[in-house]
């Protein structure tokens, strides 16, 4: 089995470039044949480039070759195995690893059928071997003492243990979809592969920022183009970002201003970040001012605006900046000083060309790959960054052009920059492409025309279809640094770059339109299209209109242009129908065409056809007869022009992508036979009746069916056809294939969202398996049907890790749910008939109940028992978001937590260590729309900022608060340190306007009813609360006499519980009340709780199970006995926690049940029985459920509220 142990630290570097993102540290004769080739090779598989060292070690020292590469890797993975620690090879790559993780790089441990603690503690065989280490190295047993001190450092940190008998290959997934989840998912911006001069330039602008004074500060950054302005600011981004609730860097906003919808599309970018990943969508620009503004008001935000170069480009995006938060911070970057002068920046920041020496070196890096030069290239490389003049830009270009060339060819590029004038930046980067071979250069240029910011793998598809070789020619370019690749495979030039490209072409005509290759610019393109200006030179038209616009253009406009590739036009409608198009497109994308296409286009050469809001007729233009063969993506939104999707005739095609098509009736039989197609989608097409009959898709990876209101029938499904993700919402379907279990062999991820017939679609599944299904949402779901077909099939869902069950009618969670054992988040939001959840497994690391208003106060009870053993065990910190949400709005005095407050901020005392909390909190009354957010500061300078999306009436909280290791050591901590967190409410509403509804921002002030944390703290002397797995959990004595101790938030100790009798009810027999303040009734003090509650009775045998451990003890006068209680502190004594399912039933004797007079019950808990500062009546079968979580058919207060008799 795989579990993740303890915490890890966050990466973080502002500048750094790896070589290799997985390093992997391994001992050879125990896995490189098994384990380590099987983890590499999934690795790979994924796109991670990793560094595995293939040759069997000699000797006994590590080489140079190796420590190279655990510096330049981002993570470092160790496979500790049994014989890890015979080898000083690996001890000496640990100790590196280790010494890399100091400066920000990341280390993974993987406990490899070794224990942890064993490695931790150097027991068994490592204990063996670091003996053997001490004898060989008797004369240097330095190194064997950093070798130790290496692994319990390494065995303390975040990772996985895999223990005999689970499958590896499930294992390995786990560790991959990890690291690609939250290690490698870019949260850091990519700065620089050379940084060279960077660090001092972002210092300096960051100390302009000065975060530690509260205002709102605006700082610009002036240069050159090429000058490294964005690359600076990237690395200030990357240093200071997480100081903020929100952050944002927004790239090219001067290009992506120059349409309506590109400013659009930054709004939401905007948005989309500061909100952390919320989905808005803007509907205009004045509306997204609006948005963005109401939705930052409330937040101490940073925005970096990358290459600004109007006022107005700001002013669209959220109007003016009066209206940001203290604290707030902008930073601009730009080429025009009277910009930053209109918008009154704090200070500004002019960037300067490299001085000679970074210059060099800068070069250098780029010419030489790093490496020592030979002599007499020394003279040649300094008359070169002479002509590049600092300018990085220039000296990257330079460098990579010439890297790997002879010496007689560098001489000659210099004769060409002598004949450059200076500064002319242009000319001196037009060098590198003057040496691109001819494919390369066209290449090149329908990028820097075209595709920039496009998705590189389409881009391939178009110019593999123009015999263009991209696959070998966009490398080329990436090495010449004249083209990027982002990590989320987006093709980037830097926009100098892009501008020399733009006018190599204008330089082909500069006159004369018509003559040009590409024409990108609107009033060029319109000029072109709206008189007879058309010619066969023409390979690449973009008609984008900066606002909607109608035209007419010349009907015969395209007539001339046998050799156009590329047509997209968007924003522009026009008024007359074509008569001509050329066939040969490759890639044809029109918003908004009113018209059939032209009846003699036959485009053949297709690759992509998006036409949205367009009257296109497909049987026409894919006519019978003809193939397609190079048609890939076919993209229809709201087209009503078409009932039946026919025949394309397209064996390649890999995506398609209907939507809206209100007219849309049927769909091709042809269509389940396409080998290529990878995703298919089709949203809103409410007539669509019929699909192929069958389906062999042997590609598929998405299937999504989406609101098809009257489709009634499933396609059958071939044996081959495999699915990874299947999303089915708003549907009807009635008729499900017996074959459809073929779907699911691979499927990984299942959405279900208001199915009217879910009842038939999971009976057609019953007997099929989902291997390898980690997440399965259902929305809307009958809960008989979702109990009977699958939480009482675990067997059927072995690697389910996200159970989402949303507005559900479900009732009880059955007791099956813990054999799910691979399952880490339940979400039963809105599940408004749930009663009950019984405990959980002990993968679970996240409970979301929102709005669950039947829930039972046990369940409550019985999920803070659970979580309390995870972070009393700090297991909890192993997911990312741990925490639940539960309807219940104050906790029971037992749930441990150290801090506690009745307001919205609680302070402590850490030492030099502090890395991660628990934060509770709950509201007893918030307004709807509400959002949370809170902030951690210490009085040595640091400060995080988090947020969660809303609030709760009702509700109670806890989130796991992880604190970034790099920057609290940034903050230089001392050996003690005040740290105040703060939990904050802000509420959302909108107004009417004329124009758009705005919304405005209320301060609710302190809204929190009850906060609480758990931590590491020095100030209560709990030290460290965690339980070491190492510790063994002895059973009590089952002689309960024993004197108990109570623990409660600030480890005060207190006496063992007094009786206290009361014959005020005028009984033969005296009624204990226990601590009660006048209450009546036996009630439990309010450290204790219904989970850890047991009574025992003098003169009856205990007949608890051997397996109870830690039952805490009072001894109490007759006639009770013994009334015991359980402090569910886990690390008190070394004991676990008491958990429900393990208790047994017990009756109580007639003659002496407690009565409790308030309620008219034999038995009443009020308010303080469970340690809760309001209550309720649990009622006689509350309290019987709240102990019956096994199938006893014996209740310790049945519902007839009689009492058995032994």
């Amino acid at each position: 089995m795989a579990f993740p142990i303890n915490q890890g630290v966050s990466f973080s570097s502002s500048t750094c470039w790896w070589d290799y993102d997985v390093f992997l540290s391994f001992r050879g004769e125990d896995t490189r044949n098994g384990f380590t080739s099987h983890f590499y090779r999934a690795l790979c598989d994924k796109g991670i480039n990793t560094f595995i060292d293939n040759d069997l070690r000699r000797g006994e020292e590590i080489s140079l070759e190796l420590l190279k590469a655990i510096k330049s890797s981002r993570i470092s993975i160790i496979i500790f195995s049994q014989n890890y620690a015979f080898s000083a090879w690996c001890l000496d790559e640990l100790v590196e690893i280790l010494n890399c993780k100091k400066n920000g790089q990341l280390g993974l441990p993987v406990f490899y059928k070794v224990d942890p603690s064993e490695v931790r503690k150097q027991e068994g065989n490592f204990k063996v071997a670091l003996a053997e280490q001490e004898i060989k190295f008797k004369n240097n047993m330095e190194k064997v003492q950093r070798w130790k001190a290496a692994l319990k450092e390494a065995a303390s940190l975040s990772g996985w243990h895999y223990e005999d008998g689970g499958p590896e290959y499930k294992f390995i997934e786990q560790i991959i979809e990890y690291i690609l989840d939250t290690k490698l998912s870019g949260s850091h911006l990519f700065v620089a592969k050379y940084p060279i001069g960077v660090n001092s330039r972002a210092k300096a602008i960051e100390s302009l920022l000065d975060l530690k004074v509260n205002d709102v500060r605006m700082v610009g950054i002036l240069g050159l183009g090429g000058i490294g302005k964005t690359t600076i600011a990237k690395a200030v981004y990357n240093i200071i970002a997480e100081h903020f609730e929100g952050s944002c860097f927004l790239e090219n906003v001067r290009e992506n201003s120059e349409t309506n919808n590109g400013i659009m599309q930054l709004q939401e970018n905007l948005l989309f970040n500061i909100l952390r990943g919320k989905h808005l969508k803007v509907e205009s620009v004045a509306r997204g001012t609006n948005m963005i503004r109401e939705r930052l008001q409330s937040k101490r935000v940073l925005l970096i605006l990358d290459d600004v170069d109007k006022s107005e480009q700001i002013e669209n995006l959220f109007g003016n900046f009066d209206w940001f938060v203290l604290g707030s911070r902008v930073l601009i970057t730009t080429r025009d000083a009277h910009l930053l002068a209109t918008l009154k920046v704090y200070a500004t920041y002019e960037v300067k060309e490299l001085v000679e020496h970074e210059a060099l070196e800068l070069f250098n890096q780029h010419a030489f790959q790093g490496n020592k030069h030979e002599e007499d290239y020394f003279e040649l490389a300094n008359q070169v960054i002479q002509y590049a003049n600092g300018l990085p830009l220039a000296l990257k270009i330079i460098g990579s052009d010439l890297c790997g060339r002879p010496k007689s060819e560098w001489e000659s590029a210099i004769h060409q920059y002598r004949e450059i004038l200076e500064g002319d930046i242009h000319e001196v980067l037009k060098v590198s492409y003057d040496g691109l071979r001819p494919k390369e250069k066209n290449i090149f240029l329908d990028i820097a025309c075209f595709f920039k910011g496009r998705m590189k793998d389409k881009v391939v598809n178009i110019l593999d279809a123009c015999n263009l070789y991209p696959t070998f020619g966009i490398p080329n370019l990436v090495n010449k640094c004249l083209i990027a690749i982002h990590e989320n495979g987006i093709l980037w030039m830097h926009d100098l770059v892009q501008q020399m490209g733009r006018e190599i072409v204008k330089q082909e005509s500069p006159n004369i339109l018509k003559k040009r290759s590409r024409l990108w610019h609107y009033k060029d393109a319109l000029k072109v299209l709206t008189g007879c200006q058309g010619s066969d030179k023409i390979r690449g038209i973009m008609l984008h209109s900066p606002h909607p616009e109608t035209v007419q253009l010349y009907t015969e406009a395209f007539k001339k242009m046998e050799n156009l590739k590329f047509l997209m036009v968007s924003n522009v409608l026009i008024s007359e129908e074509l008569k001509n198009l050329p066939n040969g497109l490759k890639l044809l994308e029109w918003d908004q065409y009113p018209f059939s296409l032209p009846s003699n286009f036959c485009p053949q050469e297709l690759v992509v056809l998006k036409m949205s809001h367009s009257c296109i007729r497909l049987e026409k233009l894919f006519k019978q007869g003809f193939v397609f063969k190079n048609l890939k993506s076919i993209s229809l939104w709201e087209c009503s022009s078409f009932s039946i999707l026919p025949n394309l005739y397209a064996p390649n095609l890999e995506e398609m992508d209907i939507r809206a098509c209100e007219n849309l009736i049927e769909v091709h039989e042809a269509f389940g036979s396409l080998d290529k197609l990878v995703n298919c989608s089709f949203f809103d097409c409410h007539k669509l009746k019929i699909l192929p009959n069958a389906l062999r898709l042997k590609s598929l990876n998405s299937l999504v069916i989406y609101g098809c209101l009257s489709l009634e029938k499933f396609p059958n499904i071939h044996p081959e056809t495999k699915c990874n993700l299947l999303s089915y919402a708003w549907g009807n379907i009635k008729e499900w294939p017996l074959s459809l279990g073929y779907l699911f062999s691979g499927l990984t991820k299942l959405t279900l969202y208001n199915c009217q017939n879910l009842g038939d679609f999971l009976g057609s599944i019953l007997r099929c398996k989902f291997t390898n299904l980690w997440r399965l949402v259902i929305s809307v779901g009958d809960g008989n049907i979702i109990e009977s077909s699958i939480l009482t099939k675990p067997n059927f869902f072995p690697s389910l890790r996200d159970l989402i069950l949303h507005d559900c009618n479900i009732v009880t969670i059955p007791r099956s749910i813990i054999k799910f054992t691979t399952l880490q988040r339940l979400s039963v939001d809105y599940c408004k008939n749930l009663r009950e959840i019984p405990r959980l497994p002990q993968s679970i690391r996240s409970v979301e109940a929102e709005k669950c208003t039947s829930l039972d106060l046990p369940s409550s009870c019985r999920l803070l028992n659970q979580f309390q053993e995870l972070f009393m065990n700090r297991s909890i910190f192993d997911y990312d978001d741990s925490g639940f949400i539960l309807p219940i709005f104050e906790i029971p005095k037992w749930f441990k937590l150290n801090h506690q407050s009745v307001g919205n901020s609680v302070s402590f005392r850490v030492g030099r260590e502090f890395q991660n909390l628990i934060l509770c909190f709950a509201y007893r009354s918030v307004e709807t729309n509400t959002e949370t957010t809170w902030s951690v500061v210490s009085t040595n300078g640091f400060s995080e900022y988090n947020s969660r999306s809303r609030a709760l009436s009702e509700h109670l909280f806890m989130y796991t608060v992880d604190i970034s290791k790099r920057k609290w050591d940034e903050s230089n901590p001392s050996e003690q340190n005040d740290v105040t967190i703060t939990v904050e409410t802000k509420h959302y509403d909108y107004i009417k306007s004329s124009i758009d509804p705005v919304e405005i921002h209320l301060d609710l002030g302190d809204k929190i009813s009850w906060l609480g944390v758990h931590v590491d703290c020095i100030c209560c002397g709990c030290g460290s609360s965690s339980v070491s797995d190492d510790i063994d959990h002895q059973s009590f004595s089952t002689d309960l006499g024993l004197s108990s101790r109570a623990w409660i938030c600030d480890d005060t100790e207190l006496q063992p519980l007094p009786a206290v009798f009361s014959t005020s009810n005028g009984s033969d027999l005296d009624h204990g009340v226990l601590n009660s303040g006048g209450v009546s009734g036996p009630l439990i003090r309010p450290n204790s709780g219904l989970a850890g509650l047991y009574l025992g009775f003098e003169g009856y045998e205990s007949t608890f199970p051997d397996e109870v451990h830690n039952l805490d003890s009072s001894s109490i006068a007759n006639p009770f006995a013994r009334i015991g209680y359980l402090d569910s502190n886990a690390s008190i004594d070394g004991c676990s926690p008491l958990v429900l399912d393990d208790i047994e039933h017990h009756s109580l004797p007639s003659d002496v049940l407690p009565v409790d007079t308030t309620n008219g019950s034999e038995l009443g808990l009020g308010r303080q029985d469970l340690g809760f500062s309001h209550g309720f009546d649990l009622g006689s079968s509350s309290v019987a459920h709240a102990f019956d979580n096994n199938d006893s058919d014996f209740n310790l207060f049945p519902p007839s509220k009689k009492t058995r008799t032994s």
